[in-house]
Formats: structure tokens, sequence, C-alpha cells
């Protein structure tokens, strides 16, 4: 499709999520009946907790009336926030905000009831966080945030985060089938029983799919399992969960546009058909809540094996250029938290805490490969790492309509790396304090004006803390430091009536000490050069009456290199600078039994793909359909993904690969992951 047909059929829908015509202008709504849709709505914000314009809340139960492709798009309801994916469907996403490509989460912090999921010093990648674990049918909850201005959030942060808080009780227990094309078959269940004073969650998943592409079959095999038990315990709650993830699949890489255009291989076709891994992920976790004090602790056990081939033939005219990466880690860590009044002016408060994490990596490794066999090892290491961090963060009333926040944290990293090269084995530490400020004004009843600064940082990977030979080529390369600053600042309003709309625009700005930037044939992440973003973005929601509700979300980034580099451009590879999402849902009936209908559009501007921003990849856009048919104790969904069969792009990238029969150096080309074509999908719930 192209930009301009995208452009206009985007144009039209927003059109018509906006100025709904006078077939869904019905009778006036209850109030009791507007609230009731603002509270499951796209977007319900708990007023007066927030001290940004560009935090939210969304409910578990919205977060399963959007068609979805797959599990990690739940955080596709953050304003600006783009997820695809460049590979098969059992590893982590690739995720956009602000300006970032966040790889699979660089700067972009998760985490699911109170357990962190970015993963440090990591075989695919600084941060990578992979939610195919968590159970979307669980999640009571996602809040998020954008920016550095949160003194309780520190690593990987400086772009934003969502942490996924899961459900307590349920009003009935749950059955979920959906069958699709392509394979797709997902059942799920989730159940609960009173157990002495407390009561027990369990929750199952099964998912398969062999997916739409014309050599391979994804052949996922996605196993989860949950089990939550809450007790009440002193004056407070404990709460202990499980979970037990297993996942393996094929993959279908990103392939070069000039093999699609020479008909070498159709546009869902691939160049290596033996990519693909396995993953696995198991953890224990404790969480007590009291009106005192909040804790929570947990143990992580997971594990990776990823295939990949993105250059064919470049380095490895013989044997090819397919890898492995390994992953194995226990993961330990904890927080303890308290909120205590402030002796400042009434109603103030203070909260402190402490944080720990220790990351016990057996083995994050690199091979050589060829047909999943490995022929040699690039590297292998073993890595500890430890981190402790100390925040508190206060709100100060200085009057009924003006508050203040003034927060810092320290943190301390240390790491200690064994290298199968004993020059690149060693320790490093590295500590750093970052201070927070953020300012609300209450202009109004209805508008809330914000301003706020903060500094934040990223942590670089512990095995390029301590090199000092590139394994692959070796050569002497320089370390690099454990921790990197950032700093950002923002403006915005949010204007509300608290009933029926609620609109939130947003100027910021970020400033990144380094990019990072994953070297492959290495096997680690590094920092490049230094950064500056800034843009805007805007959210709104509008619930017409108790049967029409409607949302759109805009955001635009400029992002530059802040440095300049002989033979090297400004722009940041691997950008969107612009990003829309709409959407509208429309029931039959104010208490939402009956017919509902839902429509959501998704456009990705061009992206930026080298630092000269000479190469234009086409825009996407991409139109998600749903229809349901909800009764007290049943429904059933027909989705349809990609509603009008569109054959744009998921994710592109440039850069020199080698095809058989190709020039040594290779060619430097435009390599992409079509989006999945049209895909349909119907699902039988039943609450009993």
């Amino acid at each position: 499709m192209n930009s301009g047909y995208a452009l206009s059929a985007l144009s039209l829908s927003v059109a018509l999520i906006l100025s709904p015509s006078s077939v869904f202008a019905l009778d006036d709504p209850a109030e009791g009946d507007i609230e009731h849709i603002r509270v499951k709505g796209n977007m319900s914000q708990k007023s007066g907790e927030f001290v940004s314009a560009s935090q939210g809340w969304v409910s578990g139960d919205t977060l399963l009336e959007r068609p979805m492709l797959r599990t990690g798009e739940m955080l596709e309801f953050i304003p600006g926030m783009m997820v695809t994916q460049h590979s098969g469907s059992g590893k982590a996403n690739q995720y956009f905000l602000r300006g970032f490509n966040l790889d699979h989460g660089t700067d972009f912090t998760v985490s699911v009831d109170g357990m962190p999921i970015n993963m440090r010093s990591h075989g695919h990648g600084q941060g990578y966080s992979d939610l195919n674990f968590v159970i979307p049918e669980m999640v009571d909850n996602l809040s998020y945030f954008k920016g550095t201005y949160y003194a309780n959030i520190g690593d990987f942060s400086s772009a934003g985060g969502a942490f996924f808080n899961l459900r307590n009780s349920l009003e009935k227990n749950q059955l979920f089938l959906t069958l699709g094309e392509y394979g797709y078959q997902r059942i799920t269940t989730v159940n609960q029983a009173d157990i002495g004073d407390g009561k027990a969650i369990a929750a199952l998943e099964y998912q398969t799919y062999g997916g739409p592409w014309s050599d391979i079959s994804e052949d996922v095999r996605k196993k989860n399992a949950n089990i939550r038990y809450i007790t009440p315990l002193f004056d407070g709650e404990l709460t202990v969960t499980g979970m037990a993830y297993d996942n393996s699949w094929n993959g279908a890489d990103q392939v070069p546009a000039r093999a699609i255009e020479s008909g070498l291989i159709d546009r869902l076709g691939s160049i290596d058909t033996q990519v693909g891994g396995e993953s696995s992920r198991y953890s224990l976790s404790a969480n007590y809540k009291s009106d005192d004090v909040n804790a929570s602790f947990y143990v992580i056990d997971t594990d990776l094996t990823l295939f990949s081939n993105f250059t064919y033939f470049l380095d490895n005219p013989d044997t090819g250029d397919q890898f492995e990466q390994a992953d194995d880690r226990k993961i330990y860590g904890g927080e303890i938290f308290t909120t205590l009044p402030l002796e400042v002016t009434e109603g103030s408060t203070i909260t402190m805490g402490a944080q720990w994490r220790f990351d016990d990596i057996d083995n994050v490794g690199l091979y050589r490969t060829q047909n999943l066999k490995r022929l040699s090892t690039i590297r292998e290491d073993a890595v500890k790492s430890s981190s402790y961090s100390l925040f508190a963060q206060s709100n100060i009333v200085l009057s009924d309509d003006l508050s203040l926040s003034l927060g810092g944290r320290y943190d301390y990293l240390d790491v200690e790396v064994d290298s199968d090269l004993a020059a690149n084995s060693g320790n490093k530490g590295d500590g750093l304090f970052t201070l927070k400020a953020a300012l609300k004004y209450a202009v109004s009843e209805n508008l809330t004006a914000f301003a706020n600064v903060g500094q934040g940082f990223h942590s670089n990977d512990a095995r390029g803390a301590t090199i000092s030979i590139d394994p692959s080529t070796g050569d002497a390369t320089a370390p690099s430091p454990l921790l990197v600053k950032s700093l950002g600042y923002e403006t915005g309003l949010n204007y509300t009536d608290g009933r029926t709309f609620n609109i939130s625009a947003a100027l910021w700005r970020l400033e990144l000490d380094s990019e990072l930037l994953y070297v492959g044939d290495a096997g680690f992440t590094e920092p490049s050069r230094p950064s500056e973003r800034h843009g805007i973005e805007i959210s709104a929601y509008y619930w017409v009456n108790h049967h029409l509700t409607t949302d759109i979300e805009a955001a635009y980034t400029k992002a530059r290199f802040s440095d300049r580099v002989e033979g090297e451009g400004r722009h940041i590879d691997g950008t969107v600078p612009g990003v829309i999402s709409a959407g509208a849902t429309y029931y039959q009936n104010s208490n939402q039994l009956g017919m509902s209908y839902t429509l959501r559009a998704r456009y990705l501007s061009s992206r930026t793909v080298e630092s000269f921003d000479e190469v234009s990849p086409p825009s996407t856009f991409l139109l998600n359909a749903q229809a349901v048919y909800r009764q007290p104790n049943w429904d059933i969904t027909l989705e349809v993904l990609n509603a009008l069969d569109s054959d744009d792009h998921d994710i592109d990238y440039f850069y020199a690969s080698r095809l058989p029969g190709e020039p040594e150096g290779g060619i430097e080309d435009l390599h992409y992951h079509p989006v999945e074509p049209r895909n349909v999908r119907l699902t039988f719930a039943l609450r009993y």
C-alpha cells in the first residue's frame, strides 16, 4: 500500500471516528452508563494520581476488547507506542516509542507483578523484554508512564515503561477457545477457588500457530501456566504467584527487497528456512501490601536459544552466516517501600524505598552454526550482575491547585564477567545519582497543567564494560561505561470533564549520553553517539454516549545524533518520526450485551534506516476489525486482523548482505519483515 493511499484511508477512518453521524447519535447517555464505559474505556485515568500528562492506566478487561495479533501488542494501549516483529512470533517483539527503535526493550522498562522483564547483558540484546509468558486474561490492569520523572523507576526507562498487575479475584471462572487461519489455535482457562481465608487463581494457556509463510511453518507451541494465592496477612494482603512458560518456534526473518523483486522468493518467503528458537521462563514471586509497607521478592529462571541469519553468505560464503545466541540465567530480587506523611503542608507525603536485583548468568553465548548445528564458538561468558538502588519521592501540596514532586535515586551496578577469552574477563562497578522534579497545577476543575524534568539512565552490557579484545577479529577494543545518563523535559496539559472525554497533550525533549548499538559479530551491546529527541504527543478519548466510544493518539518525533562525525549523518537508525492510532467501538446496548463492533487503524510513517536518511521505506497502514456478540455467561468474537490485506512492512532495516552469486562485499539493501496478510480468528468465551 503506498503512503498516499494509507494517509487517505487513515484520514477517512479518523473522520468517521471523531465525527459520528446521526446513525450513532442515539439517546442521551445516562450518567451511570457513561461512567461504566469510562471506567472500562480505552484510557481511564485515575484522577489526581499522576505527575505527568504522559501517564495512564488501562483495565485488564479493556486489554481484552481490542483485536490483537500478538500478546505484546497489549503495549499499544500506550499512546504513541507501536509493537512489531522482525522474526518468529516466539521471540520478544520490537518496540517503538518517542523516536526510539527500542529493539526489544533497551530504553523501555517492563514489569509483571513487580518482576522486571528487561534482561541485562542478554544474548539477543541489552534490555531484552519478552512478554509471551503473560496470559492476557490474567492481567488486572496496565499502568504506563513516559519520561524520566519517577524516582521509583531506574534502569531501561529513559523512553518510558509499563507495569502489568495480575488479577487478585475473578467475577466468574472463564474458558476461551480460539480458532483462526494459518493453523492458529488457542485455549485458555482461568479459575478461582477459595482456600481457607484466602483464594487461589489458576490459569492455563496453550497456543499453536503455523503462520502465513510460503516456505516454513512457524510451528509455534506455546504453553503457559499461572497459579496465584491471595490471603490476608497481619494488617495487609500477601500474594504468592508461580508462573511457567515454555515455547518453541521456527522463524521467518526479515528478507532483502532485491530477493523479492528478482523473484528469488515471494513476499512471504525466506532466504534461510532453518532459523527459530526455544524459550522458557519459570518464576516464583511474593508481594505484600498494607497501609504501611509494600514489599516484593522474586526468583526467575529463564532460558533462550535463538538461531538467526541476517546477512546470508556475506561473512562465510561456504557455510553461510547463520548464528546461534544462547542465554541461560537465574534472577533474584526484590523491593520494599513505604509512604509517610511529610510535615511540610497538610496532605504532603514522601515515598521511600530500596530495590535489589542479582542476575546469575550461567552462559551467554554466540556461535556460528549451519542448519541449526554449531560449527564454532565466537564467545561464551558467565556473568554475575548485582544492582542496588535507593529512592525517595515527595509530593508536596503547595495549595489546593498546585503540587510539587521532588525525587531522587541512587543506583549502583556491579558486574563480574568470566569469558572464554581471558582478556575479556574482569570486574566493573559504577554508581550514579539521578534527580527528578514535577509541577502540577489545576488550572480549573477540568484542566490540569504539568511541567517535569528528570534524569534517567540505562545500563550497558557487562561484556562491553570488561572487553579488551574483539572476539571476532582479535583487534584491541576499548571498554564501555556501565551506566549511561539521560535527561528529559516535558510540559503538558490534561483536559477532561471526568465523564465523557479526556484529552492530553505533551511537548517533550530527551537527551541521551549515548545510544545503544548491538555488535552482532562480537555478541554484545555497546554505546555509540550521543543523541537528542524532541516531539509532541496528543491523545483524545471521547465517550460519545452509552453506545459509542472513540479514541485517537498521534505522536511526532525528531530524533538526531547531537554530535557530528565525518562520513556519517545525524539521523538515528530505526526511528519512526510519525505514529497515529485511532479506534471506535459501538455497543448495541448500553450494558454492552448483544452486538458490538470495533475498528482500529494504525499508521507508522516511513522509518529512518540510515544516518543520512536517503533511503525511505514505505509507510505502514493497518486496519483491524472486530465483532462481538456478548451474553452474561458467554460471548463469541470475530477478529479480522489486517482487514484490508495490506502488504506493508512490519519493520525495515538497511544494511549489506550477500545472496548466492553476488559480489564478495555484498550489496547494501533494504531488508524488511512483511506484515502478516489478512487473518481471521473466532473466539468462544464461557463464564461459569
